[in-house]
């Protein structure tokens, strides 16, 4: 007798032993109210120690999070069709889902949820837990909707989760009593991280444009790309090697970059404060609103803000060593033989040799690596010329070797780029400054200006905007002020600037905030230790607010908000899209080849990931600026092809399109979320008997 026989017998026996008038009434109630029969032990429990019942009860909700997540991940593993779907005869109380069977969702959290309290608490009312995690799992093969395997599966899996979160709590509290500070560093970053991972594999949000660009990127990997280095696109082809063509595989290095910041920025802090300060600098960086987005999608910003940070630590760490080597030379040399006003000559390196040598190479690489990864990371050059150049206690390093090997360094490394734009008829610096709106000359525009304000106190909120700048601000003479100033200020005031000629990107100044959230940081720790109610009021309500956008940006739908002001709109509608494409593109693949095409490379590459199968696809100039996609082979070479041309909005067939193909038949397509409400419109033509076209170059970067 198969393992799947004995499953089903003792299903039966269960399903139909159980059926009477009292438990067809007890069940349904148990499978579907189960935190009724356990609120009222946990209130007894609160009731005779309430601090601990707490630290239980946190523990105990953690678990049953997770146990929740591992089920519904295993369920798509084993695709196990419920009962009440398959076998004819069962004994059904409540609605069959759909959904797969093993393991059990209830069990596995009911039993997630009992075992802290039977752990933790050593009374007899422990047990009691136990027994109602018990018949939440009966119940669910009593009401007909798992197999007694499910639930044993599921109730091992809950168990197995708690022990590990318990496990995770009790030697987070034995080693908070050493190290305090790596201790809530580690919990924090590892509780972001689940609940990141999670969101990612079962939130509402699809790829946006950027992310899906830079995926089509991966799937061509080359020395560079026509707007940007090729950083982005080598990492996610290291995360989809790994994990697969899936949003998961992508954005898994947005989480991982997060991390990476954060600890380094508390290195950092650590270094130029104290340890408080950095743990508080590292917390901060993950509820920003700007740089919490940057942990879920992985665009340029996730690993640039990283390197930015990176090369700040190793630029640190190198100036330091060198003023540390200066100051034992000023000790260590003849008082007699120095004039007044004479300085002693800088070590060639830091540490006087191959130590500093290290020390300025690794940061030209990172600072190398950073400009592969966005060209703002220029701005570090600029930065550290400032620093240099202004502050007395920095200027006598224009004198030694470590900064121009950095530099050279660094160079050395983006020369793959300037070697590929050499071949490419200098593409990315035609874009580059045709995005920057140069050819336009100088014009003042405060609509822009306002704008670009108006979006750095969204992405920052107002409140800690005006905490950083005046942290910055007081502390810009001081030696470790002035280096988290002149990587700050100059760049966001550049942008201030720039927005006055031109557009400007919310996003453009990101770097200039990483150094203000230092200085923020040692200015509510510094406060923190002294009086002052109305300060200390100021930045708790300055994280507060933080925490506050940052989960309305994740969770919009709290607010109700039209979809024309919703900020993740552009982030939606996608996947649908893709599943009504592959219906037409399968459709007509039945009858000959078939291509897709857009006039917009993010309509282009949200289809190639969306569309079932990946399909190469192709982006038509119908006016529109220069793409990666021209520099890629085009559609041209496809005569008598079908093909499916997509656009957004409700738009007439283009002629150019009309007069390539034998017939076109045009089709709409409406998006919208869960809540039914319009996402997005878009144009659907069918295309049939390509004959050829031809197409003109743009002269727009």
């Amino acid at each position: 007798m198969s393992f799947s026989e004995i499953d089903k017998i003792i299903f039966f026996a269960i399903n139909h032993t159980l059926q009477n008038s009292l438990f067809d009434s007890i069940m349904p109630f148990i499978t579907s109210h189960a935190y009724l029969l356990f609120s009222p032990l946990c209130i007894l429990y609160f009731l005779k120690d309430k601090r601990k019942a707490c630290i239980v009860l946190v523990i105990a909700f953690a678990s049953l999070a997770l146990s929740d997540w591992s089920s519904y991940t295993l369920k798509h593993v084993f695709e196990r069709q419920r009962p009440c779907n398959v076998l004819d005869g069962v004994h059904l109380l409540v609605g069959c889902s759909g959904s797969f069977s093993m393991p059990s969702n209830h069990a596995a959290n009911a039993f997630a949820f009992a075992t802290p309290f039977y752990i933790l608490f050593k009374t007899r009312l422990r047990y009691i837990f136990i027994l109602v995690a018990f018949l939440v799992g009966v119940s669910r093969i009593s009401v007909g909707v798992h197999y007694p395997s499910d639930v044993l599966v599921g109730a091992i899996l809950g168990v197995a989760v708690a022990l590990c979160v318990i496990g995770l709590y009790q030697w987070s509290s034995e080693r908070f009593k050493e190290k305090p500070s790596t201790t809530v560093l580690f919990v924090s970053l590892l509780t972001l991280s689940l609940f990141r991972i999670y969101y990612i594999q079962y939130g509402y949000l699809d790829l946006s444009p950027d992310e899906a660009h830079y995926w089509e990127w991966s799937r061509r990997l080359d020395w560079s790309y026509y707007s940007k280095g090729p950083m982005i696109a080598y990492l996610i082809y290291i995360g989809t090697v790994l994990f697969g063509d899936n949003a998961f595989g992508i954005r898994i290095m947005a989480v991982i970059f997060s991390v990476l910041s954060s600890i380094i920025l508390y290195m950092l802090g650590k270094r130029l404060y104290n340890e408080r300060v950095g743990l508080f600098s590292a917390i901060v960086f993950q509820i920003v609103p700007l740089f919490s987005a940057y942990s879920i999608l992985f665009t340029i910003d996730s690993p640039f803000a990283f390197f930015w940070i990176l090369s700040l630590f190793l630029f640190y760490r190198s100036t330091f060593n060198v003023q540390r080597s200066t100051n034992n030379a000023e000790l260590n040399s003849d008082s007699e033989l120095r004039t007044p006003n004479s300085n002693p000559p800088l070590p060639p390196f830091s540490k006087g040799g191959m130590g500093g040598f290290v020390s300025w190479l690794l940061l030209g690489i990172s600072v190398g690596i950073g400009l592969l990864t966005k060209y703002t990371m220029a701005f570090f050059y600029l930065c550290a010329f400032f620093l240099l150049l202004v502050s007395k206690e920095y200027r006598r390093l224009l004198l030694s070797k470590g900064p121009y090997v950095a530099f050279l360094i660094s160079l050395i490394v983006f020369s793959p780029v300037i070697l590929w734009n050499a071949n490419y008829d200098w593409v990315t610096f035609r874009h580059t400054t045709g995005h920057a709106n140069i050819a336009e000359g100088i014009h003042l525009s405060l609509k822009n200006f306002f704008e670009f304000f108006g979006s750095q106190l969204g992405i920052i909120t107002p409140l800690l905007f005006i905490l950083m700048a005046v942290s910055l601000w007081r502390r810009r003479r001081e030696r470790e002020g002035a280096f988290l100033f002149w990587f700050s200020v100059p760049i966001v005031v550049f942008f201030l600037l720039k927005s006055l000629q031109g557009k400007v990107q919310a996003n453009w100044a990101l770097p200039g905030y990483i150094t203000g959230i230092i200085a923020f940081s040692e200015f509510s720790i510094k406060k923190f230790s002294s009086d002052g109610r109305f300060k200390k009021t100021l930045i708790v309500t300055a994280v507060i607010l933080s925490v506050m956008v940052t989960s309305i940006a994740h969770f919009p739908s709290i607010l109700n908000l039209p979809s024309k002001q919703d900020p993740t709109l552009r982030l939606r509608g996608w996947k649908s899209l893709g599943v009504e494409v592959t219906k037409l593109y399968e459709q007509m693949s039945a009858h000959n080849s078939v291509f897709i095409f857009s006039d917009s490379y993010q309509v282009s590459s949200e289809l190639a990931f969306y569309v079932k199968g990946h399909p190469i696809t192709y982006c038509m100039n119908l006016g529109r600026r220069m793409n990666q996609y021209d520099l890629w082979p085009g559609f041209r070479s496809l005569l008598r092809y079908d093909a499916i041309f997509v656009t957004i909005g409700d738009m007439p067939t283009p002629d150019a399109i009309a007069n390539a193909f034998e017939k076109v038949e045009k089709r709409t397509f409406t998006a919208y979320n869960k809540q039914n409400k319009k996402i997005r419109e878009y144009s659907l033509i069918l295309c049939y008997d390509f004959k050829g076209i031809k197409e003109e170059k743009t002269g727009r970067y």
